[in-house]
């Protein structure tokens, strides 16, 4: 996770990733942006951003191609092996205290693979990166969250396994949906005020990146994900 982080700060400009286009592995009708590039990365109208995000070792090949914010896809060949190999994902920036968020709420629809390792996951940072809360929507295979259990909570409309645990760079709050689901809105708010104030574990944080994508630790033959609608409302 924390050469996740470090990568945050090498995306490339726009008009450099474009340049690496491909269409490999993009949809039956081509997109309107694809890149297999590690950090390949893009823009939307609508201030969100793609992010292709091969960080870790020993990875394979992977493209991700986007028509919008909400409609964009990844097919992912990495190999059998362990440990997180990408998060493509998309992300919008919130830059609001905890306490002077009125609504933080997210809605997603996703088509995932029944085969690879992977989780479908939101991953939420405060703007100085030294805490991350993930959202496990779904997963699938050999992986887990990091840290200890701290039992199971229902908030922001779904019930959780929760975990705590720290990489060495920055804490790390994990939510493990107790069930699989492919779509769904999730309030993020009380999650966020339930780590503040019922658990005392951060403090009024500055929420920045909610990032939405596919954390990828196997897909080997090559695998699809496919995001049919992704959006992030604040106030």
């Amino acid at each position: 996770m924390a050469r996740r982080i470090l990568s945050r700060f090498a995306l490339a400009p726009a008009a450099a990733v474009a340049a690496l286009i491909g269409f490999a592995a993009a949809p039956a009708q081509a997109a309107i942006w694809s890149s297999s590039d590690q950090w390949g990365n893009y823009t939307t109208s609508d201030g969100y951003t793609l992010y292709n995000n091969i960080w870790g070792s020993g990875a394979g090949s992977q493209t991700i191609w986007a028509n919008s914010s909400s409609n964009w896809g990844v097919w992912a060949n990495h190999p059998d092996t362990g440990g997180i190999k990408s998060y493509p994902n998309a992300k919008k920036v919130v830059g609001k205290s905890i306490t002077s968020l009125a609504s933080l709420t997210s809605s997603y629809n996703v088509t995932v693979p029944s085969t690879g390792d992977y989780n479908t996951s939101y991953d939420i940072w405060d703007t100085d990166y030294d805490y991350e809360v993930m959202l496990w929507v779904n997963y699938n295979g050999d992986v887990g969250a990091l840290g200890t259990s701290q039992g199971t909570v229902t908030l922001g409309g779904h019930t959780w396994t929760v975990y705590k645990g720290d990489n060495g760079s920055n804490q790390v709050f994990s939510f493990l949906r107790t069930s699989d689901s492919s779509s769904g809105t999730v309030n993020i708010l009380p999650i966020l005020k339930w780590i503040k104030d019922t658990k005392g574990w951060w403090g009024n944080e500055t929420i920045g990146d909610v990032q939405f994508g596919y954390e990828i630790t196997s897909s080997p033959g090559g695998l699809d994900f496919t995001t049919n609608g992704f959006s992030v409302s604040s106030s």
